[in-house]
């Protein structure tokens, strides 16, 4: 039986409540022309919803979106079995992916709030979970850092140590939320350690993950957008600027600009410009010096190199901000008027 005639006699099944009859003629369907069942693999993935068939109805929708990212009932099965399965990060994230390719459905934005809910429940759960776990160790309230701790970042995460030694690892509880961490370090005869801040950002839960070592515990959190956590600790934005994060940034060269006839090192140059900004030196030539340097601070990285190459083949007496007239060839020197240029032998 043709593929046509069999996703028919499927969706017949299915509009009759034969949802297991669905299920197999889908499949037979799917065996039928399977390089051409996008659709049918989102069908049976609703199927599959209805015979509480959650995680295959993800599986379902997975397939269907690999072979046609753009059919947006995938997405919505997706999030609706993800929801069931109690998968709810996963879930959003399907959700949105669909309202953007239909977003006059009103089914995402409904289950997408669903989802932003659970969310929310979830994060309140492990604030009250490690706040009963400190109770039940004879305090109720957190007991003061006892483990030094430090943070640095990448573009995707960020990674927290705290420098713990010899904890075994079932003594160590970690729970996120939303914009939560949450630590508890529980040895035998000490007092119980908890560490739960509210996040500078957001962070993806699933995505989060941390190794008990044995000098430390160190924990990575997925960041939820690319940007720059001016803290660890939630601070308030309302004046702060947010640096956005170029994840290209960190694996991208320095632009190549041509070597002029004289041979010159524009970014050994450079660099000792920069190292005598740094040490501030002021005898000799300091007023000079601390001039070039104002200007020089304050342009961009092809002005700078411009001005460092013109300066220095002129002897001094042409300074440039424009690479495009100076990069590829060489400066001549250009005396005052009524003055004579003389050139000097190095």
């Amino acid at each position: 039986m043709a593929s046509s005639d069999l996703e028919r006699r499927a969706n017949e099944a299915f509009i009759d409540d034969h949802f297991d009859l669905a299920v197999d003629l889908y499949s037979q369907a799917i065996a039928a022309n399977p390089n051409n069942a996008a659709e049918v693999f989102a069908d049976r993935a609703q199927a599959n919803i209805k015979l509480s068939n959650f995680a295959e109805a993800v599986a379902d929708a997975n397939k269907s979106i690999e072979l046609d990212p753009s059919i947006a009932k995938a997405y919505l099965r997706k999030g609706i079995a993800s929801i069931k399965l109690k998968k709810f990060q996963s879930a959003k994230e399907a959700l949105q992916l669909g309202a953007s390719i239909l977003p006059q459905d009103p089914r995402f934005s409904k289950f997408i709030t669903e989802c932003e809910n659970h969310i929310s429940e979830e994060t309140k759960k492990a604030v009250n979970s490690t706040k009963l776990a400190v109770e039940k160790a004879g305090t109720n309230s957190v007991s003061k850092p006892k483990f030094r701790h430090e943070f640095y970042q990448k573009p995707e995460e960020v990674v927290v140590t705290i420098f713990a030694k010899g904890v075994p690892t079932n003594n160590v509880r970690v729970e996120y939320g939303e914009q939560i961490l949450s630590v508890t370090i529980n040895k035998p005869n000490e007092e119980v350690y908890s560490f739960q801040p509210r996040l500078f950002g957001k962070i993806i839960p699933e995505k989060c993950r941390y190794d008990v070592l044995s000098t430390k515990i160190e924990i990575r959190l997925a960041k939820a957008e690319p940007i720059q956590w001016a803290s660890l600790e939630f601070v308030n934005r309302d004046n702060l600027v947010v640096q956005r994060v170029n994840n290209n940034a960190s694996g991208r060269q320095r632009p190549a600009y041509p070597s002029s006839r004289g041979g010159k090192d524009w970014d050994k140059l450079e660099a000792e410009v920069k190292k005598e900004e740094k040490e501030e030196k002021l005898d000799g030539d300091a007023a000079v010096n601390k001039f070039f340097r104002d200007i020089y601070k304050d342009v961009d990285e092809d002005a700078r190199r411009a001005m460092m190459k013109s300066f220095v083949e002129s002897n001094g007496t042409v300074l440039s901000t424009n690479w495009d007239e100076v990069g590829s060839k060489k400066v001549e020197g250009s005396a005052p008027d009524g003055m004579e240029l003389k050139k000097w032998e190095y």
